[in-house]
């Protein structure tokens, strides 16, 4: 691990990001170019204090998982993040495994979706980035620890609740599309060995998630109906739409209603409202 190139690296990474590019406000008083470390340790579901002994060259070698926040955080190209790995003194990720960095030209998009709430998902379901309005909408999913922060282990183990609230109908139909797609990521990167920790974990404790599973079937992510219950705004009935990110093999998904209707209107509220209140209960 070469701890002083890594903390220059990290260092001019941050320099570069302005906050609007992620969201955060410029404010009048900033002192540094570019992010703060804090805004930085916030962004990878991180502490500031490490953040500091990173680019201060005296912290503890990075785990993958950290590694991935982090270079996801710094919205570094797939060069640049394998550098960020091997000077931290691990392989980068391989082909054939699924990506977890998110583009910065996505994320640049996903941004500019403010008036709609949008995330983006790997192959295997986990959430890698999300805007306000999705925050808004669904709860705070940065809250999620990041080796939960996946749709599918939330929709099968999770303990908190979510506020997606299918009727029979469509609980079953997104059920079985959500076991399809995780056999359909399987299918395509099965040297991944963390997509096969997390179907041997469903396997193992959720029952409804091995009938699914045994009955073989395989999607890709499509354009569906969501009902969410909003704590505010009650059920709402919403457009739930993906778009498919074929170089990384991610989605884009995007919720909407049409003009006119109750969701439309709820949505409409949400954008005055912002987070706050959100940041107070679960997702």
């Amino acid at each position: 691990m070469d701890r002083l190139e890594l903390a220059r690296v990290l260092k001019a990474a941050r320099a570069r990001i302005a906050p609007d590019e992620v969201g955060l406000p410029a404010g009048p008083r900033r002192r540094v170019a570019g992010l703060r470390r804090e805004e930085v340790a916030q962004l990878a579901g991180l502490s500031v204090d490490y953040v500091v002994r990173l680019e201060q060259g005296r912290g503890p070698r990075p785990s993958v998982q950290v590694l991935t926040a982090l270079t996801r955080a710094l919205r570094l190209e797939t060069d640049e993040r394998d550098q960020v790995f091997r000077l931290a003194g691990s392989a980068p990720p391989l082909a054939g495994r699924v990506e977890m960095s998110v583009r910065p030209s996505v994320l640049r998009l996903l941004q500019r979706l403010n008036d709609l709430p949008a995330l983006v998902l790997s192959a295997r379901g986990d959430v890698l980035a999300h805007n306000s309005m999705a925050d808004a909408l669904l709860g705070d999913l940065s809250r999620w620890p990041e080796r939960r922060r996946n749709i599918i282990w939330q929709r099968f183990l999770g303990t908190v609740g979510t506020r997606v609230a299918p009727g029979p109908d469509e609980d079953e139909a997104t059920a079985r599309h959500a076991v399809g797609s995780l056999r359909t990521a399987l299918s395509r990167y099965p040297d991944d060995p963390d997509l096969r920790a997390l179907v041997d974990e469903l396997l193992a404790g959720s029952e409804r998630f091995r009938q699914l599973w045994e009955e073989g079937g395989s999607v890709v992510r499509r354009s569906m109906h969501k009902t969410v219950d909003h704590p505010d705004l009650g059920p709402l009935v919403l457009d739930c739409d993906t778009l498919l990110l074929p170089d990384t093999d991610q989605s884009l998904i995007v919720y909407s209603a049409a003009a006119g209707t109750r969701e439309a209107s709820a949505l409409d509220v949400l954008r005055v409202m912002g987070t706050e209140r959100m940041r107070v209960d679960s997702a």
